[in-house]
């Protein structure tokens, strides 16, 4: 196999998951700054553009990181970060769903209309007006997940999943573009530095 990989929290997710696992892929990086990801060579592996992608053996091409992390978790079960039961599988795949959709869609697009502008305005549609409000609706999402996280260890209660990392990486990313964690979450703070302990996370 082979791991299409560049800068940005959607490779350090796969990555991540993979350290935390403990499974070995080579990887070859693409370089996003310089648009290699949107040329012909990439796009004949992943049409879509993005980054990362797993090339299998066989020559299938996955892309979408939980597709990615759902197809390592299969050939490599043990050490599992989404579950080994259907009901873990199926609470992890939740929180994982959630945590896109109210942090990281609106986080990563608030960016890429605002301050990502002058890289992303000739390679996709952006929508300057919209961002301030993709912003401000990430925020309302960590803070719901602050809620969510009041007595528990991680999101999926004492498991540490693939939500756990999705979000720590795009916190992660946030912070360093201008959407930073407001402390008041004190749940989130106090996830992310368990989180933070982990090896693979530095």
């Amino acid at each position: 196999m082979k791991l299409y990989t560049s800068m940005g929290p959607n490779p350090g997710l796969v990555q991540m998951f993979l350290a935390i696992k403990g499974v070995k892929i080579e990887e070859q990086a693409v370089d996003l700054m310089a648009g290699e990801n949107r040329k012909e060579e990439y796009l004949a592996v992943n049409p879509a553009g993005q980054i990362p992608a797993l090339q299998l053996d066989n020559g299938t091409v996955i892309s979408e990181i939980t597709a990615i992390c759902e197809y390592i978790e299969e050939i490599h079960p043990e050490n599992p970060l989404i579950g080994s039961t259907p009901e873990e599988r199926a609470e992890a795949r939740m929180w994982t769903r959630r945590v896109d959709l109210k942090v990281c869609e609106p986080l990563g697009s608030g960016f890429r209309y605002a301050e990502g502008a002058p890289i992303f305005k000739d390679r996709m549609r952006i929508l300057p007006d919209a961002a301030e409000g993709l912003k401000a609706l990430a925020q309302d999402g960590i803070q719901w997940l602050d809620g969510q996280l009041e007595g528990k260890k991680f999101l999926a209660g004492d498991r540490l999943t693939l939500a756990d990392l999705l979000l720590f990486c795009f916190l992660e990313f946030g912070n360093g573009v201008g959407q930073p964690l407001d402390a008041n979450n004190t749940n989130i703070q106090a996830w992310h530095g368990r989180i933070k302990e982990l090896t693979s996370a530095g």
